[in-house]
């Protein structure tokens, strides 16, 4: 039995809470004091109760609680309100209130599970009058808790877990029999003793035993929850049928027809409860390595013609996003519109970075790559400060792993290339995607725009292997301007502007089009304005906001012997609780991952089936026609009275309906090219003609991204010398291979780069390589037609592939004693220079400085 729906009736000393399943068969009763002023104090039987016997017990309590007075018409049970789910139970000054859902809408549907969105909630006092002690400040602690719209964007699921991703909720179904058998053994949620009536079975004349299937509660993932310290107080009191998670953030699904074949594509973004706040007031990561902004983002495509887990087809795809895991702030206090960037605390051995990909690790598993696409190239110190102080954290954290566990790291300039007319941004982010595979971390500063265009190009990519993996298309490739993409556009659309607004104040200010550059000149206007709106919420608002989702998630918790929420100069202490404790149990610097979290990469720890794992997990036998776990009966509500056009698969978002041509004789093919006028829903503003010229932009015509030699101190805005160099820096920032399909892109490609090596170094081309550069091209082109081999029939050797040879060897395990490095004679001679230079001592130049000196100076400015 799982709660669905609630009536909650009360008489003078207690409320009484009716649950109810969807067919209104099967109910509890719970029972909750109103004569304590302060404390919670709740009586669950734990009995499952018929629609009979609960009726009988409502009437007697009517009868036993009329006064003389009402005896003539009036109740002595009065039924307040209906409701489909218990948010929590809080407190400020006074007593305790209940908080409920009055109001929901269904949002998706995932293997028959329903997912609904809160659409209003009411908050309930439960003391009566006659025992509740007033406080002053009551009234305004009920202000700010209210602060959070309960009504926007937070997610529910009656049978689905929402915290935990698609992997491990199915992780946990495909476990042997043997581990659920005898979990059930020693568990307390055994088969209950049912009367004769409850436990029919149609096949019990014919002699035909009814199959005993296992039913998994497993606890949620807290750090997506957004109730759980609401309900941390009944938790261990009441039946888990009772306790109702939610989570924040989005959730979209639309239907792609493809010839009448339906594919439900399901976009869900989770929003951490742990350091969790708005745009500025809450930036990088606290003590415990929980970043700012972090959301995971899942996208989950499934064949919708067969909808259950066990016989459906269903494909998975996670991304994360989340701020840069140091220590840094931004000051308000000066109304700028970009406030400089502060390191506030020095970390030398990335402590706070290593608990944070810590805890992916646990969660993900490895590989864990990183996409770091904050600026690289600014006159004025800003941005870049992260991206050099990631890098550092990065390169001391891999140095403990595994070379076949490192986390990857790839840092591209978007914004440099974003204003250049020579480069096709979602061209690299395709290329970036289609090299990685394991979880992706994006990151700009805020985390909303960038890292929203990146997330959809990748999850367009992961999108065409998600088709390709379910037989939909002949091979994983999609353009853009397709039915197909545009829907996905428009779910990604929504995304990031419902993410936005939670974080920054405002929706998003640069959309994909606008990376495409075909957004229309009325785009312009609409990004102001959502600047100005971004700023002034920013500005006014979110400081009251910081304060509401602090209440809410009970950072603070009210008390008459501390200081009101509002009289606090900060919450920082809130947040990073080590700083009013010196922590006990420091962890290494060097095996910063939790214990037993490497013995099992790359699978993620939190999927292993161990003892610690299993003891999070109830398990209840059932029977396999029992209604609370029939899809059927669920799905399709074969009880209620319900009208076709009203049904969720009904008015979801069609690709047929919303996307394809209205004309007689189109395509219904929704992954054919449509030209612009083609679609209702086309806002474009260029003609077709340009569109053509920007297709056919591929990556092998970008020049390729900006070197970390290549990178000086210059503005955010791209100066002349910007512009002029843009086409002459190198390939290495990241490690990307530039795949190229036609042989005449391959010819442009290769002249190319031989006009690039010429000019600068004077390479003379018509030499023939050596034999060891030869032999390293052979290897790297075996590891290259190893890598896009598709279906692999022949056992690949990685040592006939490359070699790895470790950069420094540590003899000994301490942070006090290692082996210095070797120094050469020309380093120190190099340093003994700049030594020199320091005190005043200028060495001669040589003609080797003056020839360096001068081939700068003719490929800068000549």
């Amino acid at each position: 039995l799982m709660v669905h729906s609630l009536d909650l009736s009360f008489y003078f000393q207690r409320y009484f809470l009716v649950g109810s399943n969807h067919a209104q068969t099967k109910h509890r009763v719970l029972k909750i004091d109103r004569t304590e002023p302060k404390d919670l104090v709740i009586i669950d039987d734990k009995h499952v109760y018929n629609q009979q016997e609960v009726r009988e017990l409502l009437g007697r309590l009517d009868l036993g609680n009329r006064t003389k007075i009402s005896q003539k018409g009036s109740s002595g049970l009065s039924r307040t309100v209906s409701a489909f789910g218990i948010v929590g139970f809080v407190r400020f000054l006074e007593g305790y209130y209940i908080v409920l859902i009055t109001k929901r809408r269904k949002m998706a549907d995932i293997g028959g599970h329903s997912i609904y969105k809160i659409e209003d909630t009411t908050m309930i006092y439960i003391p009566n009058d006659s025992v509740r002690v007033t406080h002053p400040d009551e009234a305004r602690y009920l202000r700010i808790f209210q602060n959070v719209d309960l009504s926007s964007n937070f997610y529910f699921s009656y049978s689905y877990d929402l915290s935990h991703s698609l992997q491990y909720n199915l992780t946990l179904l495909q476990r042997p029999y043997e581990q659920w058998s005898s979990a059930a053994s020693s568990t307390e949620e055994e088969v209950h003793t049912q009367s004769k009536q409850d436990s029919f079975d149609i096949f019990e004349d014919e002699g035909l035993p009814t199959k005993v299937v296992y039913g998994l509660y497993n606890e949620p993932y807290y750090k997506y929850v957004w109730n759980g310290k609401l309900l941390e107080r009944v938790k261990d009191i009441v039946h888990h049928d009772w306790l109702m998670y939610i989570i924040h953030g989005f959730c979209g699904q639309s239907k792609l027809l493809i010839y009448g074949r339906p594919v439900h594509i399901t976009l869900i973004a989770r929003r951490s409860s742990k350091f969790a706040g708005t745009r500025f007031l809450k930036r990088g990561a606290n003590c415990e390595g929980d970043v700012a902004n972090e959301v995971e983002t899942e996208q989950v495509v499934h064949d919708a013609s067969v909808m259950s887990f066990t016989a459906g087809s269903y494909s998975s795809y996670v991304q994360v996003r989340g701020s840069v895991p140091l220590y840094w702030s931004q000051d308000i206090s000066t109304m700028m519109p970009k406030p400089p960037i502060r390191l506030d605390q020095a970390d030398p051995y990335a402590y706070v970075a290593g608990l944070h990909f810590d805890q992916m690790l646990q969660r993900f598993g490895s590989p864990i790559i990183i996409l770091n696409l904050v600026k690289k190239r600014e006159k004025r110190k800003h941005e870049k400060i992260l991206s050099e102080e990631l890098f550092r954290a990065v390169v001391n954290l891999n140095q403990f792993l595994p070379p076949s566990h490192c986390i990857d790291y790839i840092a591209w300039d978007m914004a440099r290339y974003t204003k250049s007319k020579l480069c096709n941004v979602l061209d690299r982010l395709s290329m970036i995607a289609e090299n990685v595979t394991g979880v992706l971390r994006t990151n700009c500063v805020d985390c909303l725009d960038r890292t929203n265009t990146a997330q959809f190009m990748v999850g367009k990519c992961a999108l065409a292997y998600q088709l390709y993996a379910l037989g939909m298309i002949d091979k994983p490739k999609l353009q853009f301007d397709t039915d197909c993409v545009r829907l996905f556009e428009e779910l990604y659309e929504d995304h990031g502007d419902t993410l936005s607004l939670q974080y920054g104040g405002s929706q998003l200010v640069h959309r994909v089009k606008t990376y495409r550059k075909i957004a229309p000149w009325t785009q312009h206007s609409k990004d102001i304005m959502q600047t100005l709106s971004r700023y002034y919420s920013n500005a006014f608002s979110d400081a009251d906001r910081q304060d509401a989702i602090n209440l809410f998630l009970q950072v603070y918790q009210p008390s008459e012997f501390k200081p009101h929420l509002w009289e606090l100069p900060t919450d920082f202490y809130l947040h990073h609780t080590s700083t009013m404790a010196i922590p006990q149990d420091r962890r290494s610097y060097t095996l910063w991952w939790s214990e037993g979290v490497l013995s099992y990469l790359p699978v993620p720890y939190d999927e292993v089936p161990c003892e610690e794992n299993m003891n999070k997990v109830k398990v209840k036998r059932m029977n396999q026609l029992d209604e609370s776990i029939d899809i059927y009966t669920e799905f399709f509500k074969p009880y209620e009275l319900t009208s076709f056009d009203d049904t969720f698969c009904i008015a979801m978002t069609n690709s047929a309906r919303e996307f394809m041509p209205k004309t007689v004789g189109a395509d219904p093919n929704p992954f054919t090219v449509r030209k612009p006028e083609e679609t209702g829903k086309s806002v474009l503003g260029k003609s077709s003609k340009e569109e053509t010229i920007l297709q056919r932009k591929t990556a092998a015509s970008a020049p390729p991204p900006p070197s970390e030699e290549a990178i000086s101190s210059t503005s955010e805005d791209d100066s002349e010398e910007d512009r002029e160099d843009e086409g002459t820096v190198s390939q290495r920032s990241t490690p990307i291979k530039l795949l190229t399909e036609s042989g005449e892109s391959s010819r442009t490609q290769e002249v190319y780069q031989q006009h690039m090596a010429k000019e600068p170094y004077g390479l003379n081309l018509a030499e023939f390589p050596s034999e060891d550069d030869l032999l390293v091209y052979q290897r790297f082109a075996h590891l290259g037609e190893s890598q896009h081999r598709v279906e692999r029939t022949e056992h690949i050797n990685p040592a006939n592939i490359i070699c790895l040879e470790p950069v420094s060897c540590f003899p000994e395990d301490s942070i006090y004693a290692v082996l210095p490095p070797q120094v050469g004679k020309n380093s120190q001679e190099v340093f003994e220079g700049h030594v020199m230079t320091g005190q005043g001592q200028v060495r001669a130049l040589c003609r080797e400085d003056m020839l360096m000196y001068r081939e700068y100076i003719k490929n800068r400015y000549m």
